[in-house]
């Protein structure tokens, strides 16, 4: 029991020192998934309007597709984002593949389903709500997905940072595709498996608990964020 309270210690000590190595895989983490979720509500948010008031053939089958993805498998990601920026790989060209690059297109792939899913739900249920006022206004379909978007943009925030949320607790892969390289490519969950592994526990539990931080402070948004919408907006 003592080793594991001095290792605590020895983590709290780095945390609050703000340990470079420490400091540099968090700085890192953040950078990657932070541009992973912006492009993730970009694209997710655009589909998800488009799927939500569209009226075309094989709507429910997408529908039922982007459900599906919400429940990928991060090595599937990894392992398909890698073989695309492999060197025999269609966009190995590139060269960019053991790269943050890499890394945020992996969390791409898997973010952007979760949100186009979720912002399809929300869209939609706005849609049924306004359908009839936007229609006799003479707005079609496609033409009314900007203004729901705007309409419901505080829970559409919600839906970013829960996918921010994800993108932070990524690990297989980011590790597939990005090589869990010191200073190039190792992020919090990366470092926090390869520490514990080699037996280094004070920088793995301080790595934990920024990472567990970072998780609660935005949750802690996305409910303020809630609770002032419905307030102002009711």
């Amino acid at each position: 029991m003592s080793w594991i309270l001095a290792s605590l210690a020895d983590a709290l000590s780095l945390a609050l020192s703000l340990d470079p190595k420490l400091v540099s895989i968090v700085v890192l983490t953040l950078k990657v998934c932070v541009t992973a979720a912006c492009i993730s509500v970009l694209l997710g948010a655009t589909i998800g309007a488009c799927v939500a008031v569209g009226k075309f053939p094989g709507r429910s089958t997408l529908i039922v597709l982007l459900n599906a993805a919400m429940g990928m498998p991060p090595v599937v990601a990894g392992l398909v984002v890698y073989l695309l920026l492999s060197r025999a790989g269609p966009l190995g060209a590139f060269g960019i593949l053991f790269t943050p690059g890499a890394m945020v297109i992996a969390q791409v792939l898997l973010i952007t389903p979760i949100v186009a899913a979720l912002s399809r739900q929300i869209i939609e249920d706005a849609w049924r709500e306004y359908e009839e006022q936007l229609t006799s206004l003479g707005v079609s379909r496609m033409r009314a997905a900007p203004t729901l978007l705007w309409d419901t943009r505080f829970s559409l925030v919600t839906v970013g940072l829960a996918g921010l949320g994800r993108a932070m607790s990524e690990v297989g892969a980011v590790m597939i595709v990005g090589g869990n390289i010191d200073g190039v490519t190792r992020v919090i969950t990366t470092a926090i498996a390869l520490e514990t592994s080699k037996g280094d526990l004070p920088l793995a539990l301080a790595l934990g608990v920024v990472l567990l931080s970072v998780v609660l402070l935005l949750n802690c948004g996305a409910h303020l964020l809630r609770e002032w919408s419905v307030r102002r907006y009711g």
